[in-house]
């Protein structure tokens, strides 16, 4: 034991481990529905269930309220978060911006060749899987660990810490991830026309990258993430599809309006900015005679 922690070195080299353990324990509770959102998150109860001291868990409440799922209250400490339809389209939405910007610097960074090879082989590899037509469950896990991997992939390509960590932090939402949906494809009667077409952006980026076309790629990997856009649409329609969705129950009905406008309504390109004047402030209005005015 040592003077400045109090504690002996096992127990230091213990901490982590049994902080990852709380975290992921209790995040697989979250997602399986076990708590209701707004429900206070206990942590006597959490310490016997998790096997962990309070400390780690302590560490892995705030490790979880920084991923999105919990709230901080000064008064009650951590609850489960709710989101709105809104809220998981934006983070969505998010996610192509950001791995659009992945797909254009691996584009304009120029590609190692090791890296374009292992795209090709996850692409070929999902290909084979998309291939069989009648998918079973298993295919679709199949499916997620190679879906998995080329995002990963795309990520590497990059060469951005930066963007690495905006992104891992965009996608650690359940309903955020590359693969979130594809359980809710599994259920789908159109579920391999699905796949298909992620399957064509996935080559599609591949070979803009290959290119060094940039614009292209980012507007695929843009594209690309909208696919889950449509998924969690339908998923909110359907009880036994929301019920497949890890985290579905966080997410708040949204009105049947509101999801249809949202799904008839895509995302609008960027829109113009207000005329700027010399100094980088929007133009105010001005009367006849050319001064100010104030509204």
């Amino acid at each position: 034991m040592t003077a400045a922690t109090g504690r002996g070195p096992e127990e230091r080299d213990q901490r982590p481990s049994q902080q990852l353990r709380a975290q992921l324990g209790l995040r697989e509770l979250i997602l399986a529905g076990e708590f209701e959102p707004g429900e206070r998150v206990s942590e006597l109860p959490l310490v016997e269930r998790l096997g962990v001291s309070r400390t780690p868990l302590r560490l892995a409440l705030t490790a979880l309220a920084h991923e999105g799922l919990l709230e901080a209250h000064a008064t009650s400490g951590f609850v489960v978060r709710s989101f709105t339809f809104t809220e998981v389209i934006d983070a969505i939405e998010l996610r192509g911006l950001l791995e659009g910007n992945a797909a254009r610097l691996a584009a304009e960074r120029g590609p190692r060749p090791a890296d374009v090879q292992r795209a090709h082989e996850l692409v070929t590899e999902l290909d084979e899987i998309v291939r069989l037509g009648g998918l079973e469950f298993d295919d679709f896990l199949a499916y997620v660990d190679r879906n998995e991997a080329f995002h990963a992939l795309l990520l590497d390509m990059a060469r951005s810490s930066v963007l690495r960590r905006a992104l891992e932090h965009a996608a650690a939402l359940p309903f955020a991830s590359p693969s979130a949906f594809v359980h809710t494809e599994a259920e789908l009667p159109e579920s391999h026309r699905v796949l298909v077409v992620a399957q064509e952006h996935h080559r599609a980026i591949v070979e803009a990258i290959e290119r060094g076309e940039g614009a292209r790629a980012e507007q695929l990997g843009r594209e690309h993430a909208r696919i889950a856009r449509r998924n969690l649409e339908l998923a909110l329609t359907d009880e036994r599809l929301r019920a497949s969705v890890p985290g579905g129950s966080l997410i708040l009905m949204p009105d049947t309006q509101e999801v249809g406008k949202a799904r008839d309504s895509p995302s609008p390109p960027d829109r113009p900015r207000p005329p700027v004047a010399w100094g980088g402030t929007p133009h105010a209005p001005t009367d006849q005679g050319g001064r100010h005015v104030t509204r």
